[in-house]
């Protein structure tokens, strides 16, 4: 809830001050750049567990007609957990993924000057290591990661080129993951996730797009 009211009172207050003015749409040869940020922390004294979650999403995008941009995207994202086992002392586990991929955008719907609404599709493959280590253990493997998702976002103008960014990513996708220290063979998975849309403050991911 906090989170919530922190994110309604930067958008009203970047809304106030910015100028009046018509805001235009998304029109052919216009250019975007985009990106999500997010972190996560989990601290559990009483077991002595920690971990560190961390993803950047940036985003480059090209408008080959009115509303609708193809572009490339890329993913880099740290996942650090620490663990005191009273048995077997501390051990640690780090992955690490980079990735590239394609997407399509269209802007369907427009609600006003400032808030455009639009459906995405796109793929993207990652490539990255899990390394374990702990007392008289050092482990490390390589990982590969293929998904093809589909998109619902919407985009907020603070003025003509600024504009917050938010969507529900994965509503329908299909994954497939390879993890060499199990072998190399594919687990894949297909998932509708309506669930989404119950919460959405929490399932939501948000950033930043700039219109060039």
């Amino acid at each position: 809830m906090k989170k919530a009211v922190l994110i309604l009172t930067v958008v009203t207050g970047l809304s106030l001050t910015s100028k009046a003015q018509e805001l235009s749409s998304f029109k052919k040869k216009d250019l975007f750049l985009e990106g999500n940020f997010n972190t996560t922390i989990n601290n559990d004294n009483d077991f002595g567990h920690k971990r560190t979650i961390v993803n950047f999403n940036p985003k480059v995008g090209a408008f080959v007609a009115d509303k609708f941009a193809l572009g490339l995207k890329f993913n880099v994202s740290s996942d650090a957990s620490k663990i005191n086992n009273f048995h077997y002392g501390q051990s640690s586990v780090n992955i690490n993924y980079y990735g590239i991929g394609v997407f399509g955008r269209y802007y369907f719907l427009e609600l006003g000057n400032r808030f455009k609404t639009y459906t995405e599709i796109g793929g993207n493959y990652s490539s990255g290591k899990r390394k374990r280590s702990g007392t008289n253990l050092e482990v490390s493997n390589k990982l590969h990661n293929y998904n093809l998702d589909a998109t619902i976002g919407a985009n907020y103008f603070l003025t003509n080129r600024i504009a917050i960014n938010f969507a529900f990513a994965n509503i329908i996708g299909f994954n497939s993951s390879k993890d060499d220290g199990l072998g190399g063979n594919s687990i894949n998975s297909f998932h509708v996730n309506l669930n989404n849309f119950n919460n959405f403050f929490q399932s939501a991911q948000f950033g930043l797009t700039f219109k060039i």
